[in-house]
């Protein structure tokens, strides 16, 4: 028999034991770090996410805890050219291997090449994915071709330059000249 999982307390050594699957979808509203990213709008966008647990080597001693994580969703992020709002799609497919305590966790994850997590009886999918998400996103947004023409300099018609005033070299060198 199955078991029901849930995802914001998952118990990760059963979801691995069952090579149970979960997916889903969350709103960007249920994401406080995510939707901070997409300056507060579409709180009702959608993230898909799915996700499923592995144990390799059943019969070994310690036989390892794996899940497998995969996201998508499309994130209206500001262009950093015109500023303007461009659909940026967001994914990524992951897999975590899962170790008993953090310091082992700590330890070993410098030296893999998954990323290497604590188990818990109560670990938060969401978050995890969110946190993913995160690290997905572009350093900097942009639309392939700006819907509108980008303005490359700015003019202030009430600016006024300040006269120049006189080099102080100039002035030395003058009177330096002047003495020869």
């Amino acid at each position: 028999m199955r078991k029901e999982f849930n995802p914001q307390r998952l118990d990760v050594q059963a979801f691995a034991d069952d090579g149970a699957q979960l997916q889903g979808s969350a709103f960007l509203a249920d994401m406080p770090r995510l939707l901070a990213e997409v300056a507060g709008r579409g709180p009702d966008l959608a993230v898909r996410w799915r996700a499923q647990g592995e144990l390799l080597d059943p019969h070994h001693v310690r036989p390892q805890v794996w899940l497998h994580l995969r996201a998508d969703t499309v994130l209206p992020l500001t262009c950093q050219r015109c500023l303007l709002p461009v659909d940026t799609p967001v994914s990524f497919e992951r897999a975590f291997r899962f170790v008993a305590d953090e310091s082992t966790a700590e330890a070993e994850d410098e030296l893999a090449e998954e990323d290497v997590l604590a188990l818990s009886r109560a670990f938060d999918l969401p978050a995890l994915v969110e946190d993913e998400l995160l690290l997905e996103l572009p350093l900097v947004p942009r639309h392939e071709a700006c819907p509108e023409p980008v303005k490359l300099s700015v003019a202030d018609p009430d600016f006024e330059a300040e006269p120049e005033r006189p080099n102080p070299f100039a002035v030395l060198g003058r009177l330096k000249g002047g003495k020869s």
